[in-house]
């Protein structure tokens, strides 16, 4: 097995949003991107042209640690559900930033060989 290999880490986390509105959902990610890098991001619906958007997701990559703070936490219009999938530590990563800008509820977490999914319940403090 090389070193590389070893030293390989899964440091993507896929961040599903949802029941909640479209600015709860952007407000979650700009907090999520003041820390990481964004790596894909999943643009809503325009208004009048299908069914509204129920969930948004975008994928962080967490590689490169945390790049700055934002000044405060938005304000979120109210709860927002969360799903976080990706590797251990990764997830762990991103569910510290989470918590240090929101009240949060863990919902449930199931864990896997390579990876595990978290759910939270989001809301302002």
């Amino acid at each position: 097995m090389s070193d590389v290999y070893d030293l390989h880490i899964d440091t993507d986390v896929t961040v599903q949003l949802s029941d909640c509105r479209q600015e709860d959902a952007r407000a979650v990610f700009e907090v999520l991107d003041h820390y990481y890098r964004l790596e894909d991001m999943e643009p809503p619906s325009p208004a009048g042209t299908g069914p509204a958007t129920t969930v948004w997701m975008a994928t962080f990559d967490t590689s490169g640690g945390q790049r700055e703070e934002p000044s405060r936490p938005p304000r979120l219009t109210g709860k927002v559900g969360a799903l976080l999938t990706g590797g251990y530590h990764a997830v762990g990563e991103v569910e510290r930033v989470l918590a240090a800008g929101f009240d949060i509820e863990s919902l449930q977490a199931v864990s896997g060989d390579q990876e595990t999914e978290a759910r939270l319940l989001l809301a302002s403090r």
